[in-house]
């Protein structure tokens, strides 16, 4: 009879999520399926658990997950986690749990922490109906395409980023989704734990003058709000060539128009140059 493969969260910082069930779980299994050993051999020292591991992650997803259904077929159970969280969410597993599906084995949720879930719920954003699309692009037009693609929906909108990377998105996040609030989550559950409110312009301001940007963010956008009607009714090239000749430079007049109007940069810039 096939063995069982266990699908376990675990804590995203504070070792104290770590619920007695998953510290169970992963005492009785045959092995650990995992990221980086090293990684969670600490987690497994901290709770005194001595079950063996071996690595399992996007390089070695594919032959790995054979091997290991070959041994939940011979009756072992096993576990598999992440570095932080649970298993599969942005993070490899897929395929092991459906190589396990496969062989006839049963797969079972550990369920515990998500660093979506844990700052959507401390967000003040409406949790009613949300959108996660995991881990952003790395390159600009991929990343755009994702947030362009997302912006319509009548959705709190999720997604993770690097710190390296996360003041070119909320620039992008200006553009692309200029009526949502926006809600930047970083290091949570650790003991820096840190909510920033308000709009993508003004935590961008906020992260630029920092000396470092650490930690990976959770991006959370909220439902558009539809802003006021603009008191300036003139034409927006108009608007646009007054705020010129007071000295500001064509971008950054078109910027100006785009905020105080609440528009997209790319429209007011497209009026603009006649396109």
């Amino acid at each position: 009879m096939p063995g069982t493969l266990y699908v376990v969260a675990t804590p995203i910082g504070n070792l104290e999520d770590c619920s007695p069930r998953a510290v169970r779980i992963l005492s009785e299994v045959a092995l650990i399926a995992c990221e980086d050993t090293r990684h969670t051999r600490k987690l497994l020292d901290h709770f005194g658990i001595n079950t063996h591991l071996v690595s399992y992650h996007d390089h070695n997803e594919r032959d790995r997950a054979a091997e290991l259904a070959l041994r939940l077929t011979s009756g072992e159970s096993l576990a598999l986690v992440s570095d932080a969280g649970t298993p599969l969410i942005s993070d490899p597993g897929y395929r092991l749990v459906d190589a396990a599906l496969d062989a006839g084995a049963a797969v079972v949720p550990i369920p515990g922490p998500n660093a979506a879930i844990t700052a959507l719920s401390a967000s003040g954003l409406p949790t009613d109906a949300f959108y996660f699309g995991g881990f952003l692009a790395p390159k600009e037009g991929q990343r755009r395409r994702q947030l362009e693609q997302a912006a319509p929906l009548a959705a709190t909108l999720i997604f993770y980023e690097a710190p390296h990377r996360i003041l070119e998105t909320l620039e992008e996040i200006e553009a692309i989704c200029p009526h949502r609030p926006v809600v930047l989550a970083r290091e949570l559950t650790k003991l820096h734990e840190e909510f920033l409110r308000g709009s993508a312009a003004a935590l961008r301001t906020t992260l630029a003058a920092r000396p470092a940007i650490k930690g990976e963010f959770t991006i959370l956008l909220g439902k558009p709000v539809e802003p006021e009607a603009p008191s300036d009714t003139r034409p927006i090239p108009e608007a646009v060539g007054d705020l010129e000749k007071q000295g500001l430079s064509r971008m950054d007049a078109i910027k100006r128009v785009a905020r105080e109007r609440g528009l997209p940069k790319r429209d007011v810039y497209n009026q603009v140059e006649g396109r």
